[in-house]
């Protein structure tokens, strides 16, 4: 097998993020995954057996993502007023929110694209969730124990209606 068709290893830096609802998280992102998907089963019973068939409902996992929080915390604001305004603490930042047509990415859900790289940098796989919303944002930890600066991040989780991964040509 010649080299030019051994492929490489996948590595775990190689990827882009990219959330249209939220441009200040985009550069921050450390860590996301590709979420888990699971087709649970259905038994059927008979009389001597229970005999498992595919079930018809997929579930997907969440979707999460660790990212360095700015100094101006626009890119932590951004996802913390958006859970806000889906949980409606007040009427007015809810129906803020639903006035947003869907293309411009700031309605109640907004797509989210991993665009994973090759070793060459070059875009090689784009995977796209459908209908993203934030579930939880972590909290944000201060410290003066540490002697080193650890910045400080925080994890988002996400859910979304479904995901696609497509080859890039």
């Amino acid at each position: 097998m010649s080299t030019q068709t051994m492929p490489n290893f996948l590595s775990p830096l190689n990827f882009k993020f990219q959330l249209k609802r939220a441009p200040n998280l985009n550069f921050f992102v450390q860590k996301v995954n590709i979420p888990g998907l699971s087709l649970p089963n259905i038994d059927v019973n008979n009389p001597l057996i229970r005999t498992p068939y595919s079930g018809d409902h997929l579930l997907f996992d969440e979707l999460s993502i660790t990212y360095k929080v700015d100094e101006n915390l626009d890119n932590y604001m951004e996802i913390h007023n958006w859970i806000r305004a889906l949980g409606k603490p007040s009427f007015q930042e809810y129906k803020n929110l639903k006035t947003k047509l869907a293309y411009t990415g700031e309605s109640l859900c907004s797509d989210i694209s991993i665009t994973i790289l090759t070793s060459y940098k070059n875009p090689n796989y784009e995977i796209l969730f459908t209908d993203a919303f934030p579930i939880s944002l972590n909290g944000v930890d201060f410290n003066t124990i540490n002697e080193d600066i650890n910045y400080v991040e925080t994890t988002a989780t996400f859910k979304y209606t479904t995901y696609t991964i497509k080859k890039v040509i």
